[in-house]
């Protein structure tokens, strides 16, 4: 029967690269599920923005494998200590400014959607003076336009149609204000 290792023993086991020497096994740890989260990370994006991020071929076999095994959790959880491993040895700096860019780019999306939101809302809720102030903003809206959708989008309110002018009025302004 072999003797139990020492403490020490299981110390010279351990690997460290050269960049954690110093570190404690904690901070290697959470380094590790840092890396395991950033490659998770990869597994939600589609398939459009997994295209834009730059990795090699075998990460990008490895998040496509854990795509498809997401129904059996223990495999699924596998995959992603897998993805996590091949992490550490890549420099993961491009990746996580590819999923930066990514991410900005949806949050501008969004906020652009909300701020056409509001418009329509201060149009249809608003006066002649919030058409005033959001032709002011944006030249290029038609004054009459927006009256009629406003008085259409009020009338539907009052007799509690579906917002169709509503819905109109912001295609409208996207079309306008996007382009």
């Amino acid at each position: 029967m072999a003797a139990p290792k020492k403490n020490k023993d299981v110390e010279s086991d351990f690997e460290l690269d050269n960049e954690s020497e110093g570190l404690s096994k904690t901070q290697i740890k959470q380094q590790m599920l840092d890396q395991q989260k950033l490659g998770e990370s990869l597994i939600d994006l589609s398939p459009a923005e997994l295209a834009k991020i730059p990795m090699d071929e075998a990460l990008l076999d490895a998040v496509l494998l854990a795509r498809r095994i997401t129904g059996k959790k223990e495999g699924f959880r596998r995959q992603l200590q897998l993805i996590g491993k091949m992490m550490r040895n890549r420099d993961t700096g491009v990746i996580e400014q590819a999923l930066m860019v990514i991410k900005s780019a949806h949050q501008t999306s969004s906020a652009a959607f909300h701020k056409i939101e509001v418009l329509r809302d201060n149009v249809i809720n608003g006066n002649d003076e919030k058409i005033e102030l959001a032709i002011v903003q944006h030249p290029l809206l038609d004054r009459q336009k927006l009256r009629q959708f406003a008085r259409q989008a009020q009338k539907q309110q009052a007799e509690n149609k579906p917002p169709k002018a509503a819905r109109e009025l912001f295609k409208y302004l996207q079309q306008v204000i996007n382009g």
